[in-house]
Protein backbone atom coordinates (compact mmCIF):
# COMPACT_ATOMS: atom_id res chain seq x y z
CA UNK A 1 0.00 0.00 0.00
CA UNK A 2 3.00 2.35 0.36
CA UNK A 3 4.10 1.81 -3.23
CA UNK A 4 2.89 4.56 -5.64
CA UNK A 5 2.72 2.01 -8.48
CA UNK A 6 0.45 -0.32 -6.48
CA UNK A 7 -1.68 2.61 -5.34
CA UNK A 8 -2.18 3.65 -8.96
CA UNK A 9 -3.08 0.06 -9.92
CA UNK A 10 -5.71 -0.08 -7.16
CA UNK A 11 -7.22 3.26 -8.26
CA UNK A 12 -7.26 2.09 -11.89
CA UNK A 13 -8.98 -1.17 -10.89
CA UNK A 14 -11.61 0.78 -8.94
CA UNK A 15 -12.18 3.02 -11.96
CA UNK A 16 -12.66 0.00 -14.27
CA UNK A 17 -15.15 -1.66 -11.90
CA UNK A 18 -17.08 1.59 -11.35
CA UNK A 19 -17.32 2.30 -15.09
CA UNK A 20 -18.43 -1.28 -15.73
CA UNK A 21 -21.22 -0.86 -13.16
CA UNK A 22 -22.36 2.40 -14.82
CA UNK A 23 -22.49 0.78 -18.28
CA UNK A 24 -24.44 -2.20 -16.87
CA UNK A 25 -26.91 0.20 -15.21
CA UNK A 26 -27.31 2.01 -18.55
CA UNK A 27 -28.20 -1.39 -20.07
CA UNK A 28 -27.77 -0.33 -23.72
CA UNK A 29 -30.47 2.34 -23.43
CA UNK A 30 -30.56 5.93 -24.68
CA UNK A 31 -28.52 8.57 -22.85
CA UNK A 32 -27.49 12.24 -22.92
CA UNK A 33 -23.94 13.61 -23.00
CA UNK A 34 -22.69 16.27 -20.58
CA UNK A 35 -19.22 17.51 -21.52
CA UNK A 36 -16.91 20.23 -20.22
CA UNK A 37 -13.18 20.87 -20.49
CA UNK A 38 -10.66 22.68 -18.30
CA UNK A 39 -6.99 22.74 -17.29
CA UNK A 40 -5.82 20.53 -14.45
CA UNK A 41 -2.97 21.37 -12.04
CA UNK A 42 -0.40 20.01 -14.49
CA UNK A 43 -1.70 22.47 -17.14
CA UNK A 44 -3.08 19.64 -19.29
CA UNK A 45 -6.38 20.12 -21.08
CA UNK A 46 -8.84 17.61 -19.63
CA UNK A 47 -12.37 16.80 -20.77
CA UNK A 48 -14.90 15.47 -18.28
CA UNK A 49 -17.63 13.27 -19.80
CA UNK A 50 -20.86 12.57 -17.91
CA UNK A 51 -23.77 10.35 -18.98
CA UNK A 52 -27.35 11.21 -18.05
CA UNK A 53 -29.88 8.38 -18.33
CA UNK A 54 -32.90 6.76 -16.72
CA UNK A 55 -32.07 3.63 -14.69
CA UNK A 56 -34.22 0.50 -14.35
CA UNK A 57 -36.03 1.99 -11.33
CA UNK A 58 -37.08 5.04 -13.36
CA UNK A 59 -34.70 7.51 -11.70
CA UNK A 60 -32.69 10.04 -13.71
CA UNK A 61 -28.98 9.37 -13.09
CA UNK A 62 -25.91 11.46 -13.91
CA UNK A 63 -22.62 9.53 -13.81
CA UNK A 64 -19.09 10.71 -14.55
CA UNK A 65 -17.73 8.06 -16.88
CA UNK A 66 -14.21 9.41 -17.53
CA UNK A 67 -11.83 12.37 -17.61
CA UNK A 68 -9.96 12.37 -20.92
CA UNK A 69 -6.79 14.27 -21.86
CA UNK A 70 -7.18 16.09 -25.21
CA UNK A 71 -4.42 17.69 -27.29
CA UNK A 72 -6.56 20.70 -28.22
CA UNK A 73 -10.12 21.89 -27.70
CA UNK A 74 -11.33 22.19 -31.30
CA UNK A 75 -14.71 20.54 -31.89
CA UNK A 76 -13.35 17.72 -34.10
CA UNK A 77 -10.76 16.70 -31.46
CA UNK A 78 -13.38 16.66 -28.71
CA UNK A 79 -15.72 14.60 -30.87
CA UNK A 80 -12.96 12.04 -31.65
CA UNK A 81 -12.18 11.69 -27.94
CA UNK A 82 -15.88 11.17 -27.11
CA UNK A 83 -16.35 8.58 -29.90
CA UNK A 84 -13.22 6.66 -28.80
CA UNK A 85 -14.43 6.58 -25.19
CA UNK A 86 -17.92 5.40 -26.15
CA UNK A 87 -16.41 2.69 -28.38
CA UNK A 88 -14.38 1.38 -25.43
CA UNK A 89 -17.64 0.72 -23.58
CA UNK A 90 -19.58 -0.56 -26.63
CA UNK A 91 -21.71 2.60 -26.76
CA UNK A 92 -22.67 4.52 -29.88
CA UNK A 93 -23.49 8.11 -30.82
CA UNK A 94 -26.74 6.83 -32.34
CA UNK A 95 -28.04 6.31 -28.80
CA UNK A 96 -27.37 9.93 -27.76
CA UNK A 97 -30.64 11.79 -27.15
CA UNK A 98 -29.35 15.00 -25.59
CA UNK A 99 -26.25 17.20 -25.37
CA UNK A 100 -25.31 19.62 -22.61
CA UNK A 101 -22.33 21.99 -22.98
CA UNK A 102 -21.19 25.44 -21.90
CA UNK A 103 -21.50 28.53 -24.12
CA UNK A 104 -18.08 28.30 -25.80
CA UNK A 105 -18.11 28.58 -29.61
CA UNK A 106 -16.33 25.24 -30.06
CA UNK A 107 -19.27 23.63 -28.22
CA UNK A 108 -22.31 25.65 -29.30
CA UNK A 109 -21.20 26.74 -32.81
CA UNK A 110 -24.05 26.42 -35.33
CA UNK A 111 -21.77 25.29 -38.18
CA UNK A 112 -18.81 23.33 -36.80
CA UNK A 113 -19.52 23.24 -33.07
CA UNK A 114 -19.40 19.96 -31.17
CA UNK A 115 -23.19 19.83 -30.88
CA UNK A 116 -23.58 20.09 -34.68
CA UNK A 117 -20.90 17.46 -35.40
CA UNK A 118 -22.69 14.99 -33.13
CA UNK A 119 -26.13 15.94 -34.42
CA UNK A 120 -25.07 15.14 -37.99
CA UNK A 121 -24.55 11.53 -36.90
CA UNK A 122 -27.51 11.38 -34.53
CA UNK A 123 -30.40 13.68 -35.45
CA UNK A 124 -32.10 12.99 -32.12
CA UNK A 125 -29.13 14.34 -30.13
CA UNK A 126 -30.86 17.61 -29.25
CA UNK A 127 -28.99 20.43 -27.52
CA UNK A 128 -30.76 23.28 -25.71
CA UNK A 129 -28.44 25.91 -24.28
CA UNK A 130 -29.45 26.81 -20.70
CA UNK A 131 -31.55 30.01 -20.82
CA UNK A 132 -30.03 31.41 -17.61
CA UNK A 133 -26.55 30.81 -19.01
CA UNK A 134 -27.47 32.50 -22.30
CA UNK A 135 -28.84 35.46 -20.38
CA UNK A 136 -25.58 35.83 -18.40
CA UNK A 137 -23.41 35.65 -21.54
CA UNK A 138 -25.63 38.17 -23.35
CA UNK A 139 -25.60 40.61 -20.43
CA UNK A 140 -21.82 40.47 -20.16
CA UNK A 141 -21.31 40.89 -23.93
CA UNK A 142 -23.75 43.82 -24.21
CA UNK A 143 -22.57 45.64 -21.08
CA UNK A 144 -18.89 45.43 -22.09
CA UNK A 145 -19.71 47.27 -25.33
CA UNK A 146 -20.13 50.33 -23.10
CA UNK A 147 -16.59 51.66 -22.57
CA UNK A 148 -17.28 52.89 -19.02
CA UNK A 149 -18.58 49.47 -17.96
CA UNK A 150 -15.56 47.75 -19.52
CA UNK A 151 -13.24 50.09 -17.62
CA UNK A 152 -15.12 49.39 -14.38
CA UNK A 153 -14.87 45.60 -14.82
CA UNK A 154 -11.12 45.85 -15.46
CA UNK A 155 -10.59 48.21 -12.50
CA UNK A 156 -12.52 46.02 -10.04
CA UNK A 157 -10.78 42.87 -11.31
CA UNK A 158 -7.31 44.45 -10.98
CA UNK A 159 -7.98 45.71 -7.45
CA UNK A 160 -9.31 42.32 -6.31
CA UNK A 161 -6.27 40.63 -7.85
CA UNK A 162 -3.80 42.95 -6.13
CA UNK A 163 -5.54 42.45 -2.77
CA UNK A 164 -5.93 38.69 -3.09
CA UNK A 165 -2.36 38.03 -4.26
CA UNK A 166 -0.85 38.62 -0.79
CA UNK A 167 -1.67 36.95 2.55
CA UNK A 168 -0.47 40.09 4.34
CA UNK A 169 -2.92 42.28 2.40
CA UNK A 170 -5.76 39.85 3.08
CA UNK A 171 -4.99 40.01 6.81
CA UNK A 172 -4.96 43.82 6.63
CA UNK A 173 -8.24 43.70 4.71
CA UNK A 174 -9.92 41.46 7.35
CA UNK A 175 -8.61 43.64 10.17
CA UNK A 176 -9.99 46.75 8.48
CA UNK A 177 -13.38 45.03 8.06
CA UNK A 178 -13.47 44.10 11.77
CA UNK A 179 -12.62 47.64 12.83
CA UNK A 180 -15.29 49.16 10.58
CA UNK A 181 -17.96 46.69 11.77
CA UNK A 182 -17.05 47.38 15.41
CA UNK A 183 -17.21 51.12 14.79
CA UNK A 184 -20.65 50.78 13.16
CA UNK A 185 -21.88 48.65 16.08
CA UNK A 186 -20.64 51.22 18.60
CA UNK A 187 -22.46 53.98 16.72
CA UNK A 188 -25.67 51.93 16.53
CA UNK A 189 -25.62 51.69 12.72
CA UNK A 190 -25.58 47.88 12.86
CA UNK A 191 -27.38 45.42 15.12
CA UNK A 192 -25.98 42.20 16.53
CA UNK A 193 -27.59 38.81 16.05
CA UNK A 194 -27.07 35.32 14.79
CA UNK A 195 -25.84 35.28 11.17
CA UNK A 196 -25.50 39.07 10.99
CA UNK A 197 -22.37 41.08 10.11
CA UNK A 198 -20.61 38.19 8.37
CA UNK A 199 -17.24 38.75 6.73
CA UNK A 200 -17.50 39.42 2.99
CA UNK A 201 -15.09 37.74 0.59
CA UNK A 202 -13.40 39.12 -2.52
CA UNK A 203 -15.81 37.80 -5.14
CA UNK A 204 -14.31 37.85 -8.65
CA UNK A 205 -16.54 38.17 -11.69
CA UNK A 206 -16.56 35.41 -14.30
CA UNK A 207 -18.29 35.73 -17.69
CA UNK A 208 -19.73 32.20 -17.52
CA UNK A 209 -20.73 32.13 -13.84
CA UNK A 210 -24.33 33.13 -13.04
CA UNK A 211 -24.66 36.27 -10.95
CA UNK A 212 -20.91 36.65 -10.39
CA UNK A 213 -20.77 40.23 -11.73
CA UNK A 214 -23.62 41.29 -9.44
CA UNK A 215 -21.97 39.69 -6.40
CA UNK A 216 -18.59 41.18 -7.31
CA UNK A 217 -19.94 44.76 -7.64
CA UNK A 218 -22.19 44.42 -4.58
CA UNK A 219 -19.37 43.16 -2.34
CA UNK A 220 -17.04 45.83 -3.71
CA UNK A 221 -19.51 48.53 -2.63
CA UNK A 222 -20.06 46.95 0.81
CA UNK A 223 -16.30 46.60 1.39
CA UNK A 224 -15.34 49.90 -0.26
CA UNK A 225 -13.88 51.50 2.88
CA UNK A 226 -11.74 48.46 3.74
CA UNK A 227 -10.47 48.24 0.15
CA UNK A 228 -9.37 51.89 0.28
CA UNK A 229 -7.64 51.26 3.62
CA UNK A 230 -5.55 48.44 2.16
CA UNK A 231 -4.68 50.44 -0.99
CA UNK A 232 -3.53 53.35 1.21
CA UNK A 233 -1.30 50.99 3.23
CA UNK A 234 0.07 49.55 -0.02
CA UNK A 235 0.97 53.06 -1.26
CA UNK A 236 3.00 53.58 1.94
CA UNK A 237 4.55 50.11 2.32
CA UNK A 238 4.97 48.83 -1.27
CA UNK A 239 8.32 47.14 -1.95
CA UNK A 240 8.67 48.54 -5.48
CA UNK A 241 7.84 51.76 -7.30
CA UNK A 242 5.62 49.84 -9.76
CA UNK A 243 3.43 48.45 -6.96
CA UNK A 244 3.20 51.91 -5.35
CA UNK A 245 2.26 53.51 -8.68
CA UNK A 246 -0.43 50.89 -9.39
CA UNK A 247 -1.91 51.24 -5.90
CA UNK A 248 -1.93 55.03 -6.20
CA UNK A 249 -3.66 54.83 -9.60
CA UNK A 250 -6.33 52.44 -8.30
CA UNK A 251 -6.85 54.59 -5.20
CA UNK A 252 -7.40 57.73 -7.26
CA UNK A 253 -9.71 55.95 -9.70
CA UNK A 254 -11.88 54.50 -6.91
CA UNK A 255 -12.45 57.94 -5.40
CA UNK A 256 -13.82 59.51 -8.59
CA UNK A 257 -17.52 60.23 -9.00
CA UNK A 258 -17.64 58.30 -12.31
CA UNK A 259 -16.49 55.01 -10.74
CA UNK A 260 -18.82 55.37 -7.73
CA UNK A 261 -21.76 56.16 -10.03
CA UNK A 262 -21.04 53.23 -12.39
CA UNK A 263 -20.66 50.81 -9.45
CA UNK A 264 -24.10 51.67 -8.10
CA UNK A 265 -25.71 51.79 -11.55
CA UNK A 266 -24.37 48.33 -12.51
CA UNK A 267 -25.40 46.90 -9.14
CA UNK A 268 -28.98 48.16 -9.62
CA UNK A 269 -29.20 46.80 -13.19
CA UNK A 270 -27.66 43.44 -12.34
CA UNK A 271 -29.87 43.10 -9.24
CA UNK A 272 -32.88 42.97 -11.57
CA UNK A 273 -31.32 40.45 -13.97
CA UNK A 274 -29.91 38.41 -11.08
CA UNK A 275 -33.42 37.78 -9.76
CA UNK A 276 -34.44 36.64 -13.24
CA UNK A 277 -31.40 34.35 -13.40
CA UNK A 278 -32.31 32.70 -10.11
CA UNK A 279 -35.91 32.16 -11.22
CA UNK A 280 -34.84 30.63 -14.55
CA UNK A 281 -32.67 28.08 -12.72
CA UNK A 282 -35.52 26.65 -10.62
CA UNK A 283 -36.29 23.08 -11.58
CA UNK A 284 -40.07 23.50 -11.28
CA UNK A 285 -40.10 26.53 -13.62
CA UNK A 286 -42.42 26.21 -16.66
CA UNK A 287 -41.81 28.02 -19.95
CA UNK A 288 -44.97 30.19 -19.74
CA UNK A 289 -44.01 31.55 -16.32
CA UNK A 290 -40.41 32.01 -17.47
CA UNK A 291 -41.59 34.24 -20.34
CA UNK A 292 -43.70 36.22 -17.86
CA UNK A 293 -40.63 36.73 -15.65
CA UNK A 294 -38.65 37.97 -18.66
CA UNK A 295 -41.39 40.54 -19.38
CA UNK A 296 -41.36 41.73 -15.75
CA UNK A 297 -37.55 42.11 -15.83
CA UNK A 298 -37.74 44.10 -19.09
CA UNK A 299 -40.38 46.44 -17.61
CA UNK A 300 -38.25 47.01 -14.49
CA UNK A 301 -35.21 47.82 -16.63
CA UNK A 302 -37.28 50.21 -18.75
CA UNK A 303 -38.60 51.90 -15.59
CA UNK A 304 -35.02 52.24 -14.32
CA UNK A 305 -34.05 53.91 -17.62
CA UNK A 306 -36.99 56.35 -17.71
CA UNK A 307 -37.66 57.28 -14.09
CA UNK A 308 -34.72 56.43 -11.84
Amino acid sequence: MTSPIIQKDIVTACKIETTKAIVEELNGDYFALLVDESFDTSRKEQMAIVLRYVDRMGFVMERLIDVVHVQNTCASSLKSAIVNLLDQHSLSLSYVRGQCYDGASNMQGEINGLKMLIKRESRSAHSIHCFAHQLQLTLVAVSKKCLQVGELVVLVSNILNILGSSFKRMDEFRESQKERIQEALDMGELTTGRGLNQEFGLSRACDTRWGSHFKSFNNFILMFGSILDVLELLVLDAHSTDERAKAMGYLRACQTFEVAFMLHLMRDILAITNELNKCLQKKEQDIANAMLLVEVAKKRLQKLRKEE
